[in-house]
């Protein structure tokens, strides 16, 4: 039900008006697609991600991978940790079905781990890939 709520939101994003360039156009079938692709981390597209959606809209679809690739329990859980609440039994049940463990026992540990490699990971892309950025010219038909 997570995911499906999350696809038909990102697809409602995706079919605002300026989550594509102007002259652009993305039809609810396209949207739809392109979410749910996002969300299941497919990489398949019906449509150029650079040449047709606005920076809004590649970052809606870049939020939905990280959320599809992470798992909407460990995204949840991890934003529930943040906020400082407690996590039910009923919660970590979900997650621990979602992750495919066998016991409860050190799940929040575990989805704690999990979320910081991955940011430590990105992160590390990210610095690591900056010394190449203004060597990378775009070469997208709006650029030229």
């Amino acid at each position: 039900m997570g995911f499906a709520l999350l696809i038909l939101l990102g697809a409602a994003l995706l079919m605002l008006p300026f989550a594509v360039h102007p002259g652009a156009h993305v039809g609810p079938l396209d949207a739809l697609f392109t979410a749910t692709s996002a969300v299941c981390v497919t990489g398949l597209v019906v449509v150029d991600t650079g040449d047709t959606f606005s920076l809004f809209g590649q970052a809606v679809i870049a939020i939905l991978i990280q959320i599809g690739g992470l798992g909407v329990a460990s995204i949840g859980m991890g934003l529930a940790l943040v906020a400082g609440r407690r996590i039910s039994l009923k919660g970590r049940s979900l997650v621990r079905e979602a992750l495919n463990v066998e016991s409860l026992e050190g799940m929040v540990r575990l989805v704690r781990a999990i979320l910081l490699v991955t940011l430590i990971c990105e992160v590390a892309g990210a610095v690591l890939s900056f010394p190449r950025l203004p060597a990378i010219t775009c070469r997208c038909r709006r650029c030229g």
